[in-house]
């Protein structure tokens, strides 16, 4: 009969009967129920009231039996810790069991019982079974250090069992070793600053010798660990080689993985004259292919970690180009991924093929992968020169397919090959104006328009063509917008006879009728180009393009080398490193690669910093990686540095500073002439008044280049914060007395000259006096953590209140928190420990720097993508521009200008946070109404909403 029978049953009190079959005096009987006490348990029911019941059935020879017990004992522990307790003794005896399974057994279960309590007892049997006799107790023993130290990792260490799993490296048993270097793997991950496995030529060779007699984990444990061994020289980095290289050809694609990990690491190392190095290239191809024999879902896995090692070293597989072609049951996934591979193999030897394999891609019903082809048509063609005419012509057979994404995608690539090779294909423009009307894609309309404005001068109804898109200017993308103007001035400096009217049309619609700060900020420097020099206008607008490079999407070299070192693991699968997502990531260790030895390959070394990086005398705005939401959002945040500031030159002389662009031809008083010029014309569509902005506060500039002109422009502190601090919020109660047996917590967050403070008044309406405080937090996104103790110097009576001021930095742990400004904070007492979360106030986080220099603002704010801007309304608020400015100022929220455009006055504003995160804004305000706009523009726009809050709250208090 099955087992089946255990599970069904609808006896009532059927508690009451397991109970009396546990105390039975036949061992079958006890049997049949521990089963369907399992079985219960198994279903989700609560059997823990039968724990002690369970537990006598400890006491007995039965193998079976004990299994079922100890089963049971690791679920409830928890639950019942001092039930357990009465386990322990039993845990003592069958380590001592002459069987080594039950010793085993007995291990095995005291490590999953994850109570404080029992661990103590745990280490006297625990030290036994480390230097057991029998190798399956030693193996299992190893493991369970590992776990006792992720309960507690302070009694593993002082207990010495540390010392001992090292010791056990050297185990003549390779599964023992294993085990053992997989628990010291497991605690060295958690404590990366403690050097636990330090290797050695010696330990590497054991490791070595164990690794062809372990089961496929225990290799893989292994394989891992040699990954992390830096060899001294090439001499050793080859044998390590000789002796990895058999496990590429078994069974199991994870161990696959890990000798390619290994070898990958290591062929760092050998020159590429050796004959070795040309073996093991030829070696590391056949288990790749092998790979892509597997299911879909391994083959997956295995080309993501192909796409990394055909990045770093192409001639592995320069060959085998047949394989990564597409099966017509392919899932999507396997066939993008494929795709991808086949255009970085793509060579002047195998294109043909190529080629023709990608038209045949092009016809079938798979949307996304027939953009992927027609894409990667365009990118042969740029990859491989010789291609470019034969991908070109297939590019115009699809597009005579009419099949409209067909159609859309071809025009994109086509737009990239034009700038790879231009004055060549020109003669097939006929044929994309031809299909104008079907494009519906914000990237496809762009490319077109990119085409015909920058190839004006050959298309002979250009003009009516840009019209037609400008008919709906202010239904188009930013994209297709922001293209749209380029063009018209293009074909304005081409034909300015007959687009006088068309380019008077896009400026205004771009600089007077458009929300979106980039659009009118390239609508004002072009407005500013054309009107004071048409001439430098031209060298501007219609200066010769670089040719675009081949690989866009090749991954940056330093973080390419850090992916190879995590191959087979999940960052080979993102393409990210594991402190993109791991969450709380501050003990995840960089891996990079050994660096080449005597080798001629100083041009394309990783380590060579690549040109233009900045220099050290550079602000550096990025935060460090391991800060905040830079590894946690993988974000590049801060803004670009900008090079040495632009000179304002002088009017007379007809040059115009560009990079201003139209912010800086509207804040201040650049000159008399210029304001006529710019604002005055009624040909340019002038009428808007350009005040400048007011000087009264400002302190006498240091300085400043220009007159009273644009260098001391709201320069109000020279950049130092207010000493005057930031708003204060009144105190709210954070932890009521009834939720924390008597205490009771209110407080609020402040920011004065720098320093951030958590202000608490703790009351005692509980009949005890209450002393021992402390306090913690848990992680959080900005790493705030108290920097002193919290300290209440008597003990506090009943009904008595006691004020604290607690300092906080921001040095903490980091992890991203929902909401993100969310703080998870346990105060401890004499009584008991208490839990409670608030919210802080973002602007306790601005810093006191947060005044960008004006030139840097401009450029970041074009920097940042678009997407990334956030609208937001501040309602009802009454203030003027100056009272809002001097208000935002104390709270670290610089203005960096000002300006008036038809009666609005708008303030561009700057603020940082502690991590390094910069935040511009612009906030407009009407006069006469009380409801303002605030645009803010972010690299990592989660934070905007918060800083929206910042701005109400101090504004409406």
């Amino acid at each position: 009969m099955t087992d089946s029978k255990y599970f069904t049953t609808t006896k009532k009190g059927e508690i009451f009967e397991l109970k009396a079959e546990l105390n039975s005096d036949k061992k079958e009987k006890k049997k049949e129920a521990v089963k369907k006490v399992i079985a219960s348990m198994t279903v989700g029911k609560d059997v823990s009231a039968l724990f002690p019941d369970v537990v006598n059935c400890m006491q007995t020879d039965n193998l079976e039996l004990k299994k079922l017990v100890y089963l049971y004992l690791m679920n409830y522990a928890k639950s019942q810790p001092d039930m357990a307790i009465m386990a322990v003794n039993t845990f003592v005896k069958d380590c001592e069991d002459p069987n080594p399974l039950i010793r085993a057994l007995a291990v095995r279960t005291m490590g999953c019982i994850r109570v404080d309590k029992i661990t103590e007892y745990l280490c006297e049997p625990l030290r036994k079974c480390l230097k057991d006799e029998d190798p399956y107790v030693r193996k299992t023993a190893a493991v369970c250090v590992a776990k006792l130290h992720d309960i507690n990792a302070q009694l593993v260490e002082d207990q010495g069992f540390l010392d001992t799993l090292k010791d056990l490296i050297s185990d003549s048993n390779p599964m023992v070793v294993a085990n053992a270097v997989a628990a010291l793997s497991e605690i060295a991950e958690s404590h990366p600053s403690s050097n636990l496995l330090d290797l050695n030529p010696q330990s590497i060779n054991k490791l070595l010798t164990a690794l062809n007699e372990c089961t496929e984990w225990g290799q893989i444990f292994i394989l891992d660990c040699l990954a992390n061994y830096m060899p001294k020289d090439d001499r050793e980095a080859q044998s390590i080689c000789e002796r990895v290289t058999p496990r590429l050809s078994h069974a199991n694609s994870a161990v696959v993985l890990s000798a390619v990990k290994v070898l990958m690491k290591f062929m760092e190392m050998l020159s590429k004259d050796l004959d070795y190095y040309g073996t093991l290239l030829k070696k590391l191809a056949p288990p790749l292919v092998t790979l892509l024999s597997a299911e879909p879902e391994l083959q997956y896995v295995a080309l993501r970690n192909i796409n990394l090692i055909v990045q770093k070293r192409p001639e592995i597989l320069k060959h085998e180009m047949k394989v990564f072609f597409v099966k017509y049951n392919d899932p999507i996934y396997v066939k993008l991924e494929k795709l991808d591979i086949m255009i970085r193999l793509a060579s002047q030897a195998n294109i043909a093929q190529v080629l023709a394999e990608l038209k045949e891609y092009a016809t079938e019903v798979d949307v996304d992968f027939v953009r992927k082809a027609v894409r990667a048509i365009g990118r042969c063609a740029i990859k491989v020169e010789q291609s470019a005419e034969r991908c070109v012509s297939t590019l115009l057979d699809l597009i005579q397919t009419k099949v409209n994404y067909v159609v859309q995608e071809a025009i994109v690539v086509i737009k990239d090959i034009f700038r790879k090779y231009p004055n060549k294909y020109e003669s097939v423009i006929a044929t994309l104006c031809e299909n104008l009307d079907s494009l519906d894609e914000p990237e496809a309309r762009a490319a077109m328009i990119w085409i015909v404005g920058e190839y004006a001068e050959r298309i002979d109804n250009a003009d009516e063509l840009l019209e037609s898109f400008l008919e709906g200017f202010h239904d188009e993308s930013t994209q297709v917008q922001l293209q749209l103007l380029t063009a018209i001035v293009k074909l304005f400096l081409k034909k300015p006879t007959e687009t006088q009217e068309l380019v008077q049309q896009v400026l205004s619609l771009a600089t007077q009728d458009s929300d979106n700060p980039d659009l009118r900020d390239r609508g004002y420097i072009y407005w500013r180009l054309l009107s004071t020099d048409p001439v430098a206008a031209k060298e501007v607008v219609l200066a010769e393009k670089p040719l675009i490079s081949e690989e866009t999407d090749l991954i940056e070299p330093t973080l390419l080398d850090e992916l190879i070192c995590y191959i087979g693991t999940l960052a080979s699968v993102y393409h990210k490193p594991p402190s993109a997502f791991v969450e709380g990531s501050r003990g995840v260790v960089h891996k990079s690669l050994p660096p080449r030895t005597g080798s001629s390959e100083s041009a394309e070394s990783p380590d060579m910093a690549p040109s233009g990086v900045q220099g050290p005398e550079q602000p550096a705005v990025i935060p460090t990686q391991g800060d905040l939401l830079g590894d946690l959002l993988n974000l590049d945040l801060g803004p670009p540095v900008s090079g040495p500031p632009v000179a304002a030159s002088s009017v007379q002389m007809g040059a115009v500073d560009l990079l201003g662009g139209g912010l800086d031809s509207l804040m201040g008083d650049e000159s008399e002439g210029l304001r006529s010029d710019v604002g005055g014309s009624p040909a340019m569509g002038g009428g808007s008044s350009f005040a400048p902005a007011p000087t009264t506060a400002m302190p006498a500039n240091l300085g400043a280049p220009l007159s009273g002109g644009l260098g001391d422009l709201f320069d109000l502190t020279g950049g130092v914060g207010t000493l005057s601090g930031s708003y204060v919020a009144p105190k709210t109660v954070w932890l009521p007395a009834m939720k924390a047996k008597g205490l009771e917590i209110s407080g609020t967050f402040s920011r004065q000259v720098g320093s951030i403070s958590m202000d608490l008044v703790l009351t005692n309406k509980a009949l005890q006096v209450m002393s021992d405080f402390a306090i913690q937090f848990n992680r959080n996104s900005f790493g705030l953590a108290p920097a002193a103790p919290l300290q209440v110097h008597a003990p506090l009576a009943p009904n008595q209140s006691v004020e604290i001021s607690l300092p906080l930095n921001t040095v903490g742990s980091v992890m991203k928190m929902d909401p993100l400004n969310n703080l998870q904070v346990a105060v401890k007492n004499n009584i008991d420990v208490f839990y409670f979360s608030t919210l802080y106030p973002l602007h306790i986080l601005f810093t006191e720097d947060g005044k960008m220099e004006r030139q840097m603002f401009l450029a970041t704010w074009k920097d940042i993508p678009n997407e990334n801007e956030a609208q937001f309304q501040i309602k009802d608020c009454s203030l003027n521009a100056d009272a809002i400015s001097s208000k935002l100022q104390g709270s670290n929220i610089f203005t960096i200008a000002k300006r008036n455009v038809e009666g609005q006055d708008m303030l561009y504003q700057s603020l940082k946070l502690t991590n390094g995160i910069w935040v511009l804004a612009e906030l407009r305000i009407q006069p006469s109404n009380p409801n303002f706009t605030l645009s803010l523009k972010c690299r990592a726009p989660e934070v905007s909403q918060y800083v929206y809050q910042a701005y109400e709250t101090i504004l409406k208090n």
